[in-house]
């Protein structure tokens, strides 16, 4: 967490306070916390970015994208690209925060007028874990052809899908956490995926059989299209919250992650089960989970 739903939800929900602002400043607060990773340095990405206007915000895969311009240009050559990595406990945020003490930066605007409704941005995070980037444009096309994400969860073809996990001999639940495969999807969301669709997370990848490649496919995207429709799970730890600082809703409708023990809705005869897979729990139903 977050996943693909969870950052959709923020780039959503901060989209209009951010928009066509001018950026004041960058302030960072100060926190004893483990300290973010920042690329360059946080004073470097500061002063470039002092002045700008925010002319879009996209996700890439679980990747907020902030792009700045300067002031009465539209040159694309001089875009920049601020892209934030959540990972396990990041936020952004134009509510109060969870808690004063894992405040780590705030988007300070300067509007013509001043408008209360469009407050600050802040990005929180109680572990640390997050990474914060500063790319030119022409550093941020690199980044994209990379190899380093596959194709978006929400734009991926079937036939796209089919290709690649004819490459890998992985059981099916691996495959799908490996964002060179396919980006956005993480443990969470690949279990209700697989329950979805009624394939057993052990099946190896290149076993799919290739009529059941349309069932998965739109397993994907009715899974990850709700949970952004419910603006995401927050889990018991409560730690993923939207921008307003509230609860998330998806996760009253999960079907088996983190049922283990509980009854399948679907055949009502199975009890949930948990394995461990590359570390990460796995849950699904026996009884309606095939393996190929």
């Amino acid at each position: 967490m977050p996943e693909l739903p969870e950052v959709e939800t923020m780039v959503r929900g901060v989209r209009p306070y951010m928009e066509g602002r001018l950026l004041k400043r960058l302030r960072r607060y100060p926190c004893r916390r483990k300290p973010l990773s920042f690329t360059p340095d946080f004073p470097q990405i500061a002063r470039t970015l002092k002045g700008r206007i925010v002319r879009e915000i996209t996700r890439t895969a679980k990747r907020i994208v902030i792009q700045f311009i300067a002031p009465g240009s539209e040159a694309e050559a001089l875009y920049q690209y601020l892209v934030i990595e959540p990972r396990m406990t990041g936020l952004l945020l134009v509510d109060d925060p969870p808690s004063r003490e894992h405040l780590r930066f705030e988007f300070e605007f300067t509007d013509e007028e001043e408008d209360e409704s469009r407050p600050n941005v802040s990005y929180w995070d109680r572990r640390g874990l997050g990474t914060v980037t500063l790319y030119s444009q022409q550093e941020f096309d690199a980044f994209l052809k990379s190899g380093r994400l596959g194709p978006d969860a929400l734009a991926i073809s079937k036939e796209e899908l089919y290709e690649k996990l004819q490459r890998t001999a992985r059981p099916i639940k691996v495959a799908l956490l490996d964002q060179k495969l396919v980006a956005g999807i993480g443990n969470l969301y690949a279990s209700e995926i697989l329950f979805l669709c009624q394939v057993h997370p052990e099946t190896p990848a290149n076993r799919i059989p290739r009529r059941l490649i349309k069932r998965l496919h739109l397993a994907i995207r009715e899974v990850l299209e709700t949970a952004i429709l419910y603006e995401g799970s927050t889990l018991g730890d409560g730690t993923y919250r939207n921008v307003l600082n509230q609860d998330g809703s998806y996760q009253n409708e999960h079907r088996v992650y983190q049922k283990e023990g509980a009854l399948c809705t679907r055949c009502r005869c199975q009890k949930i089960e948990r394995i461990v897979q590359a570390q990460r729990s796995t849950f699904f139903c026996s009884n309606c989970q095939k393996k190929y």
